[in-house]
């Protein structure tokens, strides 16, 4: 099976070399889509043998994330990875959450830094923001997912067919988790370790993200 990791960066000079150093191992191809950088991402990303794809200005993840998808897709890939390029997952672990596809078990995974795995979350994350996030995504969706913020997942083939990412904000998380449910894909959780190497991930950032969720929501 050939995977896509599909890497979202927004001037992640500083990190974007080492995190496609550690992923290259366990993936055919990867691709960076630099979001409107102003600094030296995209020629990093492209020395370290990243196919670069460049937005002249930053669209935001979503619209990220949907760029390099449609790059896979056009390339047949088998299984596309999302994952972010500021080093706060680990490489080492997309083996574990491609598995239930490579096993014919799932159509559509998603890392969760919350079950089971020790992990450090910024208090406000754990506290409020990503609860709010599950009480919107059951009210809003009927999903019942312990973590559906998380940036590391899976996508099969046949998930990437049915799912087109429109929010270019963070509302993707919940409107990926919503596509996946509403094309009855099979749908997987599995623990995932994380690393916040910047604590500044505030609550006004989650209102935002439970904002653009809701307004994703009303719009579809």
């Amino acid at each position: 099976m050939s995977i896509f990791c599909v890497i979202p960066a927004l001037n992640e000079e500083k990190t974007i070399g080492r995190v496609l150093s550690e992923v290259k191992e366990f993936v055919d191809v990867m691709v960076v889509v630099s979001d409107g950088s102003t600094d030296q991402t995209a020629d990093i990303a492209e020395r370290a043998g990243a196919v670069v794809l460049s937005h002249p200005v930053n669209r935001g993840q979503g619209a990220a994330l949907e760029t390099g998808d449609e790059y896979a897709r056009g390339r047949g890939a088998d299984i596309v990875v999302h994952f972010d390029a500021d080093g706060q997952f680990l490489a080492s672990e997309i083996p574990e959450v491609t598995a239930p596809i490579e096993r014919g078990e799932a159509d559509a995974v998603f890392g969760s830094r919350f079950s089971g795995k020790s992990n450090r979350i910024p208090f406000m994350k754990r506290v409020a923001i990503i609860p709010i996030a599950r009480l919107v995504n059951r009210l809003f969706f009927g999903l019942n997912m312990k973590d559906p913020q998380s940036g590391f997942r899976a996508l099969s083939k046949k998930a990437l067919a049915k799912i087109r990412i429109e929010q270019s904000g963070m509302a993707h998380c919940s409107e990926i988790l919503h596509r996946a449910a509403r094309s009855e894909l099979r749908i997987k959780e599995v623990p995932i370790s994380v690393h916040y190497p910047d604590f500044g991930q505030n609550f006004l950032g989650g209102v935002r993200i439970v904002k653009d969720t809701i307004i994703g929501k009303l719009m579809d």
